[in-house]
């Protein structure tokens, strides 16, 4: 039972970065073990302005996304994301993101998008500004994805059938 306790030990200690000596069954033996620092798998992905650039989706709706260092100002098509969404649940979708990364008013973002209906261009935002908060800080991505913003949202809608009214709804049925 101590043995597993202290090995318990010496991986929390591994984990947090400091030296562990080992003692193996009986024959005192002293190994340091050195837990490397933990590098980001993902480089930091910036154009020439210094800016990180994603593109997000969802239904019809494509947006173009740029976000850089600021005081939180989110533009959408060249309008102020409470002009663009005045509905307050879409600006609430928006930056949903920088709730779950604990970076409210750090980043401008400007964005534009083409397609689809408010709903889908607010989740196509939602999307991109996911995408380039992991390429401006490739530390942020275990969170963001762990909160499920960087997987596109698939649903679209279903195409219309022959013989049908809609895409699965029938004619109305007349017995007689």
């Amino acid at each position: 039972m101590s043995d597993n306790r202290q090995s318990l030990a010496d991986l929390g200690a591994i984990a947090q970065g400091q030296a562990v000596s080992t003692e193996t069954a009986g024959t005192a033996t002293d190994a340091t073990v050195q837990a490397q620092p933990t590098t980001p798998l993902r480089a930091q992905e910036l154009d020439k302005q210094g800016r990180a650039y994603a593109t997000g989706r969802r239904k019809d709706a494509v947006a173009r996304v740029w976000l850089k260092p600021g005081t939180g100002k989110i533009t959408v098509n060249g309008r102020d994301q409470e002009v663009y969404f005045a509905r307050p649940t879409l600006r609430l979708v928006i930056n949903q993101v920088f709730g779950v990364a604990g970076r409210e008013g750090q980043y401008d973002v400007v964005a534009t998008v083409k397609g689809g209906g408010l709903s889908g261009q607010a989740g196509a935002v939602k999307h991109g500004i996911a995408q380039a908060i992991t390429r401006y800080e490739p530390a942020l991505r275990s969170p963001v994805k762990a909160a499920g913003f960087l997987t596109r949202d698939s649903r679209t809608v279903e195409r219309k059938k022959y013989g049908k009214a809609k895409a699965r709804r029938s004619f109305q049925f007349s017995k007689r």
